[in-house]
């Protein structure tokens, strides 16, 4: 008899391979859509829970892009890797920002960060491989470890070490097994922003035990008071050779829609990531390749225009968050997210619904309060939350001011 469409009986009963069944839904996003569709039905909800500048992205590389589309050229296939004058922009940028001096042929443009952390993951991680992933995280690092075979290694740091791993935390999670560590400053989700001396102590760590280091440097531009941030292969230059750096125009330019990713690093690695991606999804629209491409040969005025919005923002939550009896949120140094500790509100009651993890007080709290955050469970931190400050001021204060109300 001829197997019916649907049918699973070669694969003995199993409908979705394993590496994708095992994939976990994005947290943050799923909050997103669902404080979006609440408000499409007529509630006033609050979100705190993307990663989304409210900025519109700036006029030039929105006039860029309707120039891009008037091209006729623009209307074909590019090369997988990514445009040539992008890449070369790209270098320069990566030069005068950070201060790391790579050839554009190191460069590889992604549809986004997050395919530059899937590429990454597929060019370094086999099978049984370890990587050590700081903890909190951002909820795609550890999907993409476990996608291909890779196992994360969590090494969380809470409050009381300012969100930062040590060189003892991390050398006390090596086996024989870890083959790198996925390094983030300033961090999503908790703002923490690293110090030279710290860096230094991981990068000269890593090249000892010769792991691979990939750091995700998207927020650069996001620091706040003392705070800096610091490429690590130009603190540590032995490390480059083993090292990949993940960037995008998602959160400097207010571009998360543009889908602009890059990932830099080793000529070999770089050559078998765009190999992979020339099957899986060929060039990044070409339209939103020329947006990145002024984005990133400009000045930075419009970024620093956001910076300043943002650093008033974090001080406002930081303040507000903190007066709630029970919650506990450190001043961010770096992003556009405060992460308080709210245990203190666990073991309660809010509107008839028991809280008993953060994940329970996030679905009281939108539900009775119409504020959405996301918890803390999503990131290897339960007890804990996220609330970005990408929204205007006077919603940030009504979203605060509702949870104090509901809570107190």
């Amino acid at each position: 008899m001829p197997t019916s469409p649907g049918s699973s009986r070669a694969s003995g009963g199993k409908r979705v391979s394993e590496a994708l069944a095992g994939i976990a839904p994005s947290a943050t996003l799923a909050v997103d859509a669902k404080a979006k569709a609440l408000r499409a039905a007529g509630q006033n909800v609050i979100g705190f829970g993307a990663g989304e500048p409210d900025f519109a992205t700036p006029e030039h590389i929105v006039d860029a892009a309707v120039a891009a589309c008037r091209d006729s050229a623009n209307h074909r296939y590019s090369s997988a890797g990514g445009q040539p004058a992008l890449k070369s922009a790209l270098a320069a940028k990566t030069k005068r920002d950070s201060g790391l001096d790579w050839d554009a042929s190191q460069f590889l443009v992604t549809n986004g960060g997050k395919q530059a952390v899937y590429n990454t993951m597929a060019a370094l991680v086999d099978p049984g491989d370890e990587v050590l992933l700081p903890a909190p995280y951002w909820t795609t690092y550890p999907e993409a470890i476990r996608v291909f075979g890779g196992a994360p290694v969590e090494v969380f740091a809470g409050i009381e070490s300012c969100f930062r791993v040590s060189v003892d935390q991390l050398e006390a999670a090596r086996t024989d097994r870890t083959k790198a560590l996925l390094f983030v400053s300033p961090s999503n989700p908790t703002g923490a922003v690293y110090p030279r001396d710290e860096i230094v102590a991981i990068g000269e760590w890593a090249i000892e035990h010769g792991l691979w280091v990939i750091t995700d440097e998207i927020y650069e531009h996001l620091t706040y008071g003392d705070a800096e941030h610091h490429s690590l292969p130009v603190l540590v230059p032995d490390v480059a050779d083993r090292c990949v750096v993940l960037n995008g125009v998602a959160k400097t330019y207010a571009m998360t829609g543009w889908r602009v990713g890059w990932m830099a690093g080793p000529p070999d690695v770089i050559a078998a990531a765009t190999n992979l991606q020339s099957h899986s999804t060929s060039n990044v629209c070409n339209v939103a390749q020329a947006a990145a491409l002024a984005a990133v040969s400009g000045d930075l005025e419009a970024v620093a225009m956001m910076r300043d919005a943002f650093d008033v923002r974090r001080q406002r939550i930081t303040e507000m968050l903190n007066a709630i009896e029970g919650v506990e949120c450190p001043e961010p140094e770096g992003a556009f997210y405060a992460f308080p500790n709210m245990e203190g509100l666990l073991g309660r009651r809010y509107g008839g619904t028991e809280a008993t993890t953060t994940v329970d007080l996030a679905a009281a709290i939108l539900e009775h309060a119409k504020v959405a955050f996301v918890p803390g469970e999503a990131f290897g931190a339960p007890g804990y939350a996220r609330f970005s400050f990408a929204l205007g001021l006077d919603d940030l204060a009504e979203g605060i001011s509702r949870i104090a109300d509901l809570v107190a």
